[in-house]
């Protein structure tokens, strides 16, 4: 697969409510960017007690928004967010003022995260979009449950994107946040994201078999097997090429990039680099490539 994929017929508009299955409405936040595609989906599941996925970004329109897509007699019951970042999280604790509902999540923006990356800290630079102040008032581990419309709703664990990501499994659909989204490949961004336990995610998630994905940005994604798939196709390839270019002299993270990214514009080379950080951690980890000392954006890859 290429890294976007071509635009499609899903058209939300920033505020208005767009029903999308029986249960299920969208609201589209107003935060359109290079990383965020039209903007954040909010999800709302239910009637009568709803549940709000990912509230979204700091913005008292979208708040507004959200609380308008309430149909009269509803009420938000819950709040679940995917994992801390600036564009998913930061809405959560307003709504939850404005509704009295809880917040549920995995942890805060540093929770999940992987020994070798707790290991690594700072060294490796990161924190790109990390909601520092957001702390839920009640945590999910992997597989534990909601109640939604009387249907159960499943926390499953999928770091990588960033180590307290969670998606949610609810009857015929997963909604996969940032780690699977319908328009671009996730950023995995050390130490808070890493590669390794991005690509065992994926195999988490597909041994869920076949199920319609809805992401935390872009269009649904009806055959998610099928995205699945393809995103660990495309996360090889990458490695592949990344592989080929230190084999062909390439010993610095800027000189691997400008080899490997080729096909993106000048304005997402700093995710771009921070996506082949995370491949080079993983070929290090794995003793395929290494650095000559400790992991990080300024080390020197070892000639091969």
């Amino acid at each position: 697969m290429t890294d976007r994929e071509p635009p499609t017929e899903f058209s939300p508009r920033p505020g208005q409510p767009l029903t999308l299955a029986e249960g299920l409405r969208l609201v589209l936040a107003p935060n359109p960017s290079p990383m965020t595609e039209r903007g954040t989906n909010t999800y709302l599941l239910g009637d009568g007690a709803v549940t709000v996925i990912d509230p979204g970004p700091a913005d008292p329109a979208h708040l507004a928004a959200i609380l308008a897509a309430l149909k009269p007699g509803e009420r938000v019951a819950q709040i679940l967010v995917t994992h801390a970042h600036l564009d998913h999280s930061p809405l959560a604790a307003p709504l939850a003022r404005q509704t009295k509902a809880p917040v549920l999540s995995f942890g805060d923006a540093r929770s999940g995260r992987s020994d070798r990356m707790a290991a690594l800290g700072d060294h490796v630079g990161g924190g790109e979009g990390l909601d520092l102040a957001f702390a839920p008032d009640l945590q999910l581990a992997d597989g534990d449950t909601v109640d939604v419309g009387g249907q159960p709703l499943r926390a499953v664990h999928t770091p990588g994107h960033l180590g307290g990501h969670l998606c949610f499994h609810w009857g015929g659909a997963l909604f996969s946040g940032d780690h699977v989204m319908g328009w671009a490949p996730s950023l995995v961004s050390p130490p808070d994201g890493d590669l390794t336990d991005f690509m065992r995610s994926l195999d988490r998630i597909e041994s869920l078999g076949p199920l319609r994905y809805f992401p935390g940005h872009g269009a649904p994604v009806p055959d998610g097997l099928a995205r699945t798939r393809a995103l660990r196709s495309h996360r090889l390839m990458r490695e592949a090429a990344i592989r080929e270019a230190v084999l062909d002299g390439a010993r610095t993270l800027g000189a691997v990039t400008e080899r490997v990214y080729t096909d993106v514009p000048p304005a997402l080379l700093p995710a771009a680099a921070r996506n082949v950080l995370a491949h080079l951690i993983d070929l290090d980890a794995r003793n395929i490539l290494k650095f000559e000392g400790i992991p990080g954006p300024n080390t020197r890859i070892a000639a091969p």
